[in-house]
This record gives structure tokens, C-alpha cells and sequence, in this order.
């Protein structure tokens, strides 16, 4: 049976395999920058254009700021921080709606906030599942307590215990580089063969810069939503179309009664598919349930007909593993974020660490040494998630400003 336990062990080979024994998120503590961009000075006088509001290009942004220099960021939506995002009504907690889980070592935190010492000051969550269980569709099973110490040994994690990765960005960078966002602003063209670049708008509106850097994310880098010219090269377009971007989406649902462990394993043939108690260890009141969703199954659920009927079939699913409770519990209130419908992220989030690092590579080359690129899969320091994506852009930033 492919169960948690196949999942995990496969997670260990993919490692030992791709990773160089493991060498990433909370055991790549050794691959964290000793200097980062916002440790230094630069002195630059020409215009850069951010494309993206996400982490990466508000990372990158501060160095800009920091260092007095002319940049503008253009967003593609209404607002800032990309698959970042929190809700403070569902529950008596703020809930990551977006990113949620800290992989790097805690002490990354003070890395991507500028912040020397050893000492944080968010108080995290160490994420050391007590209970879980596996469910391939008709049978659930509880899963032994060597396999959860094990995989938190492993791969420790944590999560913010009365915060989100929203608060953090919005506190630490987004703060003092908001003011330099365009809304409403999605890029459909750079135009770099000359000495000034041209980046149109969806409106029509036209900028011009000396530089730019992109950090949309893969999927529509993959959809070509943005017209290069001149046209990237074929071998770069070839490592974009190779990167891993399923598909998929994020649940959160509401219960009466907390009647699940802290997460259930599910048997999929690719990508992911976990349900998984989001007020593990929050002090809260609130019976939070979070679904994840990514791969070929999402679109399974992408062919119902609405949103209502995608929860009906969770909460029934839910029915089959506990005996009817959930439908019992479920107060109705939910939330979907829906990443892989969403026109300016169309997928869900990346692992650098195990795609080929030719790939990588090429990925971060770039274009004439005019137009640049940042964000999770462009990661040279192996952190994963969100900590990778601000480390991407402060090191694209870093490159930007001396080549």
C-alpha cells in the first residue's frame, strides 16, 4: 500500500539521490549566505523595474530601498505577497491561507530580516506530529509513533505559533517598499534590445529601466503570459518548461468538533494529497482542518462544478474514514486558495533541491545582463518555501546591482 510510511521513505531516497545526503531546508543550515545583500552597500545609478510582489521581489526591493535606488514594483493583482496570504476570521488565531511551514532551521528567520545573533523572536511551533494516519481510499490506518519521531528527526519543522508567513513579510520587508508598488499592473512584455528596456503593460502602459528583474512565478513563465525580445534562449525556455509546477490547491475548513489526528496521509499516484490539523499546537479553541491538494488528482476536483461541491466531496471523504462525523461537525465555513486557477501563479509551489541543478542553473542566468530573475525555484542556497525565495532575492539583487 502506497501509505505516509512509502511517502516518506521515497522522500529519503529523492534525497540521498538528488540532494547530496540531504543537504536542504532544515538540514542546509551550512548553505545560508554568510552576507546577504541587505549586509551591503551599492552604489547604482539606473532605474530597475521588479516584476512581482511576491516574497522574492520584496526582498529585493528593500536592498533597492535600503540603498537609495530608483526601482518600482509592478503587481500583477490588488495586492502584495504572492501565495502569501492570511485570514483572522475563521478562527482565534491568524491562519496561513498561503505558505505555512517554516523547513529551514529557525534560525534562517534572522538571515532573511537582516538580524544578527542567534536569538529569534517569533515564537514557533515546533512541527513533531503526534498522532497521524495513512487512508488510501478505504482504509484507514493510525500510523506507529517511531514513524512521526522519525520524520521530524529527519526534517524538523516548525510553525508560527500566533503569527504567518504574511505577518513576517509584511512586518520585515513589505513595510518599507509598499509605497513603490503599481497594482493591478500584469507584465506581458520586456523589450531588451536596446539599451533602455521597454515592460508593457496588460493596459498598455509602458516603463522604461536599465534593468529588471522577474519574479513571477514558474507557471506563467511556463504559460509564456510574458513576451521576451529578444526571445530567451532555447535552452533556457527548455529548463522553465522542466521545471516541476503541478497544479493544485489549499483547503481550510471549519469544525465543531475535533474528531481527525494532526494529519492523514492519502494515497495518490503523483503530487500530494493530506489532510491536516492547522490548530496543531496553536492554543486555540477553533477545530481548524487544512486540505493540500497538487498533481493530476487536482484536476479531479478542478471538474466539479463549483467550490461547494468540492468541500461536499472532502467532508464526505472525511464521512468514510470517521464514521459520518464530520458532516455532524462541519459548521460550513471554509476557505479555498485556489493557486493552480489563479491566472498569475497557475500552480502551487516548487522544490529546487530536487531538480537538476543544470537546470537551476540556467534558470538564474541572465538575459544580456539586463533582465534578472528571483524567486522559489531560483533558491542557490537549498532552503525551500519562503526563506528560499527571499535568499533568491536578495542574491538576484546582489548580481543585478554588480554585473
Amino acid at each position: 500500500m502506497k501509505s505516509f510510511i512509502f511517502n516518506f521513505i521515497l522522500s529519503i531516497l529523492l534525497c540521498f539521490n538528488l540532494s547530496g545526503c540531504f543537504q536542504w531546508a532544515a538540514r542546509a543550515k551550512n548553505k545560508l549566505p554568510k552576507q546577504t545583500a541587505l549586509e551591503k552597500t551599492y552604489n547604482y545609478s539606473g532605474k530597475v523595474i521588479i516584476v512581482g510582489a511576491g516574497a522574492a521581489g520584496l526582498a529585493a526591493a528593500k536592498v533597492f530601498e535600503k540603498n537609495n535606488i530608483d526601482y518600482l514594483i509592478l503587481e500583477a493583482t490588488e495586492r502584495y505577497g504572492g501565495r502569501l496570504k492570511k485570514d483572522t476570521i475563521l478562527a482565534d488565531f491568524p491562519i496561513d491561507v498561503g505558505a505555512e511551514w517554516l523547513h529551514s532551521t529557525p534560525i534562517t528567520l534572522n538571515k532573511l530580516k537582516g538580524k544578527k545573533g542567534e536569538e529569534i523572536d517569533e515564537e514557533l511551533i515546533p512541527y513533531r506530529l503526534e498522532n497521524t494516519a495513512s487512508w488510501d481510499g478505504k482504509e484507514y490506518k493510525l500510523n506507529s509513533d517511531w514513524i512521526n519521531s522519525l520524520a521530524y528527526n529527519f526534517m524538523p519543522e516548525s510553525k508560527f505559533k500566533k503569527s504567518t508567513w504574511y505577518d513576517f513579510i509584511d512586518k520585515n520587508i513589505a513595510k518599507d517598499v509598499k509605497h513603490k508598488i503599481k497594482f493591478n499592473s500584469p507584465v506581458i512584455d520586456i523589450d531588451y534590445s536596446e539599451k533602455k528596456i521597454i515592460i508593457t503593460t496588460k493596459s498598455g502602459k509602458k516603463y522604461e529601466s536599465d534593468k529588471v528583474l522577474v519574479t513571477v512565478s514558474i507557471g506563467v513563465l511556463k504559460s509564456k503570459l510574458i513576451r521576451f525580445k529578444p526571445e530567451m534562449t532555447i535552452e533556457k525556455q527548455e529548463a522553465i518548461k522542466s521545471i516541476v509546477f503541478e497544479p493544485g490547491f489549499k483547503v481550510v475548513m471549519k469544525f465543531n468538533e475535533k474528531f481527525y489526528p494532526d494529519a492523514i496521509e492519502c494515497e495518490v499516484e503523483n503530487g500530494e494529497k493530506v489532510y491536516y490539523d492547522i490548530a496543531f499546537k496553536k492554543e486555540s479553541k477553533a477545530n481548524i482542518l487544512g486540505f493540500l491538494c497538487k498533481g493530476d488528482l487536482a484536476q479531479k476536483y478542478y471538474e466539479l462544478d463549483s467550490e461547494n461541491e468540492i468541500i461536499s466531496d472532502l467532508v464526505e471523504e472525511l464521512d468514510l474514514m470517521f464514521d459520518g462525523k464530520a458532516s455532524l461537525s462541519f459548521s460550513g465555513e471554509y476557505i479555498l486558495e485556489n493557486w493552480g486557477k489563479y491566472d498569475y501563479t497557475l500552480g502551487t509551489w516548487t522544490t529546487a533541491a530536487l531538480e537538476k541543478k543544470s537546470n537551476l542553473k540556467i534558470l538564474n542566468l541572465p538575459l544580456d545582463k539586463k533582465v534578472y530573475f528571483a524567486g522559489e525555484i531560483y533558491d542557490p542556497y537549498q532552503q525551500m518555501g519562503v526563506p528560499g525565495a527571499i535568499l533568491s532575492g536578495y542574491f538576484s539583487a546582489d548580481k543585478l546591482l554588480t554585473e
